[in-house]
């Protein structure tokens, strides 16, 4: 080749290398590309693979715009929504959607996903704000939950078909009370629960007392039945007591006389400081008296008591 024609050759290289880098375009497993033409729309390629336009896109021939082709969250925080009822409560909820309509996403807000969640974010608002106003608040914390997000769903899906979305899922992630609203619901559950502690200290008190009378009427029967059982075996004892002091008096009388009056002087000079002015001819001292007198005979198979000493002279009276 002439070395003269080789730098037009390069040249030719270079133009033609650019002019199929501009007319090729890529489109992966997540992206849609729409393809615009001198501003309006040409076509749309939601399939991945490798695609063909006009070159020169800075001459406004056509140009790739690439809008998301997989599932896109927004979150909408601390809406403040009125409940049937008056009181106001604050909600944080998420919106789950998918650009299904490409043509009708660039027409209506020019491919823009701000422009797009922005107005997603106002019909959600007005939906929930419906949506809780109709109901009270222990709606949201029960089985009717998932029928309530139901109902902001149906609203938001008109709104998005308009910009060619497709609402996936509506989700509520939160839902508290103001803070004058939880100050309000925190006095009157405190409230409550000392009310019911008062109850269930008197219910306790009265159980209490319910008992201790049972038991004090308990003790007092016991205590009459062990008196009773006590007195009777006393009496037992005493008569028992008799009958053998009786079959002794039988046996022998003289001595058991003997024993009594022996008895008697134990009990009558055990202490050592009292003092008895009594005459010597006495009854107390009669088996003293005559200086030949004898103890009787005990009975057989009774030990005989040793003679007391005797008594010394009587101190006179202080």
């Amino acid at each position: 080749m002439n070395s003269s024609k080789l730098p037009a050759f390069l040249i030719a290289l270079a133009v033609l290398f650019v002019l199929i880098y501009s007319s090729v375009f890529v489109v992966n497993e997540r992206e849609q590309a729409i393809v615009v033409r001198f501003g309006q729309i040409q076509d749309v390629k939601r399939e991945p693979g490798i695609y063909f336009k006009l070159p020169f896109a800075f001459m406004d021939a056509d140009r790739v715009q690439y809008v998301e082709d997989r599932a896109l969250r927004f979150d909408l925080d601390n809406i403040r929504v009125q409940v049937r009822g008056g009181a106001f409560y604050e909600v944080d909820a998420f919106v789950v959607y998918a650009i299904t309509d490409p043509r009708i996403f660039r027409e209506t807000v020019s491919g823009d996903r701000e422009s797009a969640e922005s107005r997603l974010r106002t019909r959600l608002d007005a939906a929930l704000r419906r949506v809780y106003g109709l109901r009270n608040f222990d709606a949201a914390l029960s089985d009717e939950r998932s029928s309530m997000m139901q109902e902001v769903r149906t609203d938001l899906s008109a709104a998005a078909e308009t910009l060619g979305l497709t609402i996936r899922d509506v989700r509520i992630r939160r839902t508290d009370l103001t803070q004058e609203v939880s100050q309000q619901t925190f006095q009157r559950m405190k409230a409550e629960r000392l009310a019911e502690a008062e109850l269930i200290r008197a219910r306790g008190n009265e159980q209490g007392q319910r008992r201790r009378a049972i038991a004090d009427r308990q003790v007092v029967e016991l205590v009459s039945e062990a008196q009773r059982d006590s007195e009777i075996l006393r009496g037992q004892g005493d008569a028992e007591r008799n009958r053998i002091f009786g079959e002794a008096f039988q046996r022998d009388p003289a001595f058991f006389e003997f024993y009594r009056s022996m008895r008697a002087y134990v009990a009558a000079l055990a202490d050592s400081e009292t003092s008895l002015v009594l005459s010597p001819d006495s009854e107390f001292f009669k088996f003293f008296n005559s200086a030949g007198a004898q103890a009787p005979a005990a009975p057989a198979g009774t030990a005989t008591p040793a003679a007391p000493a005797a008594p010394a002279a009587p101190a006179p009276a202080n």
